[in-house]
Formats: C-alpha cells, structure tokens, sequence
C-alpha cells in the first residue's frame, strides 16, 4: 500500500483513472462531477444522507477528484479554469491525449486538441455540450456495485435502470470535429464547418448523427449559414482507397447506402439550451423558412417523402431531453408538424409503412399467382384424367373397366402388334378363358386338366422353358409333358432331341464296346447299364444331375 501511496498520492485506482482519460478524451473539457455522472453513476445515489447538496456533490466525486490529482501529478491533466458556477474545469495534457486514445482506441491524430483556455471565460457551450452527452448517454448505474448499500438508494438506482435506454457508450461521441469543405481533414480550409458533436452508434440505430448545440446566442440566419455550410461538406467528394469516387463524409464514417433516389445526407440535431435571448420557439420556424432547399423532400402517391441528397434536420430543448430521453417525443423533424423520437425524426417511418404495405401487397399477389396456377394445373390434371378414364378399355365379357395393369399389358406393341392373347379382357375373364380353351382341349380325353393347366395365374407361353443343352425352346408338348410329370421326369430341363440323343448314344453298340468284357447286357435298361457302367455307382438321378459332358456328343 505504501509503494501505491508515493506513485498514487490521491489514493485513486485504475478504474477511476480510467474514467477520467476515457470522459475527458471525448469532450476534451469536463468538471469532476460530469466526469462523476458519465464514469462512474452508481455513485450518483450514494450520500443521500449528506446535510447539502455541496456536500453530497463532494462526497460522490472524491474518487474521481482523487484521480484528476494523480493525473495531475502525472502530466496526464491539468485544471482549465471554472465554470459560472464555480466548478473545476479539467482536462487534458498532450500525454493525457496520448493516453486517452488507447482507452478509447482511437488514433492519435483524430484526438483533437487539449481544450486548454476552454474555461478562460466560463465554458458554458463546452458545459451544454457535456450535458447533452450525458442526456444522450443516460448512463445507467451498475446495481451489482450498490449490493451493500440501503434500500432506499438500491430502489432509487433500479428506477433509472428501468427508465428508457440511452444511445451509444462514451466513446460513440466525438467533440469539435472540422467538417471540411476545402482542404484535409488535418488541415481544414476555410469555408468548412466544425461540428459540436458526432455520434456513431450503430448498435443503437444511429450509424451517423452530427449535433449542434446552440445556447440561443445565434440568429436564425446564423444557424442557416451553418447548414449551409454542412451541405457543402455533404456534396464534396473524394477518392477513397480503393480508387473510387465518393462523398467525403463516407472516407472516415459508415452509414447505409440507402434506396435509389433516396439517399439523404447524414442527419443534423440542433439542440437549443436557453441561456441567450433567442427564443428557440421563433428561432425554428425561421429557421425552417432559410433551408427549405436543404431538407425538404419530395411527396410520394403513397403519402411519404423521399429525401435524396437532403439533409434530415431535427430540434430539441436540451430540458425536455434531460428530462425524455432519445426515446421521448420531444423532437421536431422539419417539415413535419408533430414530436417523435429521436430515431423516428431521423429516419422515414412512413416511408418503412409504405415499404411494408408494398411487400404485404407483392406477396399477396404472388400467393395469388401462385394459386392461380395452382388451379390451372389442377383443371388441366383433371381434364386429362377425364380424357384418359373416357378412353380406358372395357372388358368385352364382363363390362368392368381394365385396371392401369391390365391396360398396360393389353397395349399393342409401337408396331401395332398385341403383346396379349386377350386384349379385350380383364384379367378375371382372360384367365377363365384360358382354362376354358384348355378344358376344350381336353374334352376328347376322359383324363381330368393337369395342375398346370387348372392354375389360373397360368399365362400360356409367358415363360417358355429353354433347354440349356441346344438352347431350344420348349414346344407345347414337352412342356406340357414336363408340367404333368411334376420332378418325375429325368431331364425336366432338357428338349425331346437332347434326351433322345442320350438314350441312343447309351443304347448303341460303340458305348457297350468301350466297355470290353464287362461290358454291361444289352438286355437290361439304358439306366441301369448307365448306372453299373459308373465307376462310383452314383443313381441315375445323381448321374443325370452331375452329367455336363453330353454335349461333346452331340451334333
């Protein structure tokens, strides 16, 4: 603690030192208590118990105060004179700026300059300034660091955390950048305009929002030859990295491209603190009057404006928006005669209706087209269903309709050649009059239809067997013969003329030789000579299965 005592006098911590680099590199001139308010806010509602308000103000800014002493004894701040009402102005040395942009993570050189003679004569546009910050900000107080302390001060806390959202941290807000119309953006030339404030927030719905706050000392025509010289800034252009062409403005910031024919330049906030004779309620409408040309855009049919290279201008009375908030309804966009909030005074709310109803409508229409031919298609389905059940054959017998099957099969060939021996009857009335021929056939014998032949799935010649032999396939007779044997047979496989050939091969002459004196008699059956002429003695029907060597025989 001693170690931390001689570099840290003050007693202050990182966080508070903090506080104070990140405040002060953003507004550049700023009192304890702002400083207090934007960095630290939790601290707002400690002390209530303090007799005054003077006392409770000390109470609550003593670690910021602490930190501005050890920058102080560190070349890292310096005071800057005082304000009307008596408070410290603080703010930073050349090595505060440095250090200031890593906390903010800026570059150096888009610091700005160190405010010094900012207080020489009160500050007060520096002061309206800040608290327009802190009225844009509404910092909200970290409840986790009010756990220990009494209800009432929790409750107290917990309001403002409740309350409408802010926009943007401490680092979205930039002071007194140079807006140049000639020259660079280091060294602007002349004709140019310097802007109070620059807000970027993204995250919030506000990528780019100049502000320019006005404590009622300016005229109306004043503020007009500002705008003015906004949109001179607004139409330069200049060449950008990769070579191409574009508004100046785009260089450094990122905003939407917008629509086509509905690009308007970035928005411009006039904030009006009363401190001056000016009357903002006369100051406006005048005001609106000089730069009609600059803002107002073109009506559409469907009730909207498009605003292409017009600057959206908005107005607000720094109490109301204390007091509001950028969610309340205190902000007047030009050309329009009620209060919005801030987001809808710098967008184009009816022109997000009028996209909505646009893209309602074109889906509703293509959901119309889509049924459309939804029902066309179906009508056409339909009527060629229609077509085709008016053209599905009839069975000639019993007048029932053909199955698709059975149209299918009865079809003539692409030579108009019937692939079916019925085609003008169903299946039932095809398969009766094939075992009606049958039974025809059959009625000169006594002997009943085979089992082949009383089969109604039988369909004659569908699977004509071939012999595997000659690869000749079968006539009627031998399949018939074949079908009525049921495995009796000895070569179910083979044609009449294969087994022909081996019975004679067998019962000639030159294969009872081959034999010599054991030749087997030709007295007993070609089987059983087979049979013994065998050298395993295997059964006929063995022989018969495993017997491949015919062939060379025959021919």
């Amino acid at each position: 603690m001693a170690g931390k005592r001689i570099t840290n006098p003050a007693g202050s911590t990182n966080s508070y030192r903090g506080d104070v680099l990140r405040v002060l590199g953003s507004l550049k001139v700023a009192t304890a208590d702002q400083i207090q308010r934007i960095g630290a806010p939790h601290l707002t509602h400690r002390h209530a118990d303090k007799e005054t308000p003077s006392k409770r103000k000390q109470a609550r800014t003593a670690s910021h105060t602490g930190a501005l002493s050890d920058m102080r004894k560190h070349g890292l701040s310096e005071n800057g004179g005082s304000t009307e009402t008596g408070d410290t102005l603080r703010n930073l040395t050349p090595k505060g700026l440095e250090a200031a942009s890593y906390e903010l993570r800026r570059p150096a050189t888009e610091m700005g300059s160190t405010a010094r003679g900012a207080g020489s004569t009160g500050a007060s546009h520096p002061m309206a300034v800040n608290e327009t910050v802190i009225a844009m900000l509404r910092p909200q107080p970290d409840l986790a660091r009010l756990a220990d302390d009494p209800p009432h001060v929790r409750a107290a806390a917990q309001a403002v955390v409740d309350g409408p959202d802010g926009i943007g941290t401490i680092a979205s807000y930039w002071t007194e950048v140079p807006l140049p119309a000639t020259g660079t953006w280091n060294i602007p030339g002349k004709g140019g305009a310097q802007a109070d404030l620059v807000l970027t927030a993204p995250q919030d719905g506000v990528p780019l929002l100049f502000i320019e706050v006005d404590n009622c000392h300016e005229t109306a025509e004043e503020l007009a030859a500002k705008l003015e010289k906004y949109a001179r800034f607004f139409r330069r252009i200049a060449k950008d990295t990769d070579g191409r062409e574009r508004p100046m403005w785009r260089t450094r910031w990122t905003a939407p491209q917008g629509w086509y024919g509905d690009t308007p330049h970035p928005p411009v906030l006039f904030v009006f603190n009363r401190l001056g004779e000016r009357n903002p309620d006369r100051t406006v409408p005048r005001l609106q009057e000089l730069t009609r040309h600059l803002w107002q855009g073109e009506r559409q049919r469907g009730g909207h404006h498009l605003y292409d290279q017009k600057i959206p201008i908005i107005a607000v009375v720094l109490p109301n928006l204390q007091q509001y908030g950028p969610a309340g309804a205190v902000f007047l966009r030009f050309g329009r005669d009620h209060m919005q909030p801030l987001l809808d005074a710098i967008g184009n709310p009816r022109r997000d209706a009028a996209d909505a109803r646009e893209a309602e409508e074109a889906r509703a229409r293509q959901a119309e087209y889509q049924a459309q031919v939804q029902r066309a298609a179906q009508d056409q389905a339909a009527k060629k269903a229609a077509e085709r059940e008016a053209r599905r054959p009839v069975c000639t017998s019993c007048e029932t309709k053909f199955t698709d099957k059975r149209w299918e099969t009865a079809q003539a060939t692409d030579w108009g050649t019937p692939t079916d021996s019925h085609p003008h009857l169903c299946d039932n009335c095809k398969h009766t009059a094939v075992a009606n021929a049958h039974q025809a056939d059959q009625q000169e014998r006594p002997e009943p239809l085979p089992d082949w032949a009383q089969r109604k799935h039988f369909l004659r010649f569908t699977k004509r067997p071939r012999c595997p032999e000659c690869k000749t396939p079968f006539t009627d007779e031998r399949w018939q013969a074949v079908e009525s044997a049921g495995g009796a047979e000895s070569h179910p496989t083979w044609c009449e003329n294969c087994v022909r050939k081996e019975e004679a091969y067998f019962n000639s002459q030159a294969y009872l030789d081959s034999f010599g004196p054991s030749a087997p008699s030709a007295d007993q059956p070609s089987e059983v000579r087979r049979a013994l002429s065998e050298p395993n003695a295997e059964s006929p029907a063995e022989q018969a299965a495993s017997r491949t060597w015919f062939s060379r025989f025959r021919g």
